[in-house]
């Protein structure tokens, strides 16, 4: 297989897993037994297409609530997204310096995928018994933003399964609701953590070598196919739950903890 359809394949992995609740990270362990391992550099990058894929989907709505901070109800959709964002990095920051984080191995992913899964159907199970509520609380926005702390130190947990599932059992009920804001919070957030590792390889001198023709088609795959996911699922969770989602999961973990090898 050409490194160029390798290239291709990754973009488009990355599109496809990055917002559904299912854990790129366990989907890259399986490709990379395939596909090999790809630079840290490229992972940037190609995470940087699907965020950009995700502002794209989210443009009308960015813009309205840009244009719209004098009504007060936009003003505190924007406050309560940027408190999301600030307890990540406030409490994300000193987790990853201290280098408080599982390694992205076939063990731990498999089983924070099984016990995501789990987890999932009990919140879907509990929130299917309350009316349905779109009010983000202050409770909701720092609720995601330690989400999102908790994703980072467990790989295979899924960014958006943990941040939507808490949203929803602190009260965000109505899952679009939930997705919508989770994925909001996820533009700065996705867009600092990218920012931030590429100025730390840019330090270390890790662009030396790049393929720049590999990067730029996984790139764009990203950003084709991510565009595509989100439009879908925004679609999709107005009238379904994410319970085959969880299925999925608990699917994906038994197979890496049974197909791949432990400290792959």
């Amino acid at each position: 297989m050409s490194d160029l359809f390798s290239a291709l394949l990754l973009g488009i992995l990355e599109g496809l897993t990055e917002f559904l609740p299912i854990s790129s990270t366990g989907h890259l362990l399986i490709a990379q037994h395939w596909l090999g391992s790809r630079s840290d550099f490229f992972n940037i990058v190609v995470q940087a297409g699907a965020i950009l894929a995700i502002t794209l989907v989210f443009r009308q709505r960015l813009w309205a609530l840009a244009t719209g901070l004098h009504q007060r109800e936009n003003r505190d959709y924007v406050l309560k997204l940027g408190v999301a964002f600030l307890v990540t990095a406030v409490v994300g920051l000193p987790v990853r310096l201290a280098g408080w984080e599982l390694p992205e191995t076939v063990t731990p992913v498999a089983w924070a995928l099984i016990i995501g899964g789990i987890w999932m159907i009990l919140v879907e199970a509990y929130t299917a018994r309350l009316p349905e509520r779109d009010q983000v609380t202050w409770t909701v926005a720092i609720g995601v933003g330690l989400a999102q702390v908790l994703a980072g130190v467990f790989p295979g947990t899924s960014r958006s399964a943990a941040a939507i599932f808490l949203a929803m059992l602190l009260g965000l009920s109505r899952r679009a609701a939930a997705t919508e804001f989770v994925f909001l919070v996820g533009i700065p957030t996705m867009f600092a953590a990218s920012a931030y590792a590429f100025l730390e390889l840019a330090k270390d001198g890790g662009l030396a070598s790049e393929a720049w023709d590999q990067v730029g088609i996984a790139f764009v795959a990203a950003v084709v196919t991510g565009f595509a996911v989100v439009r879908w699922l925004l679609g999709y969770v107005k009238k379904h739950r994410y319970t085959v989602f969880a299925a999925y999961r608990l699917v994906l973990g038994a197979v890496l903890l049974l197909w791949l090898p432990a400290g792959q």
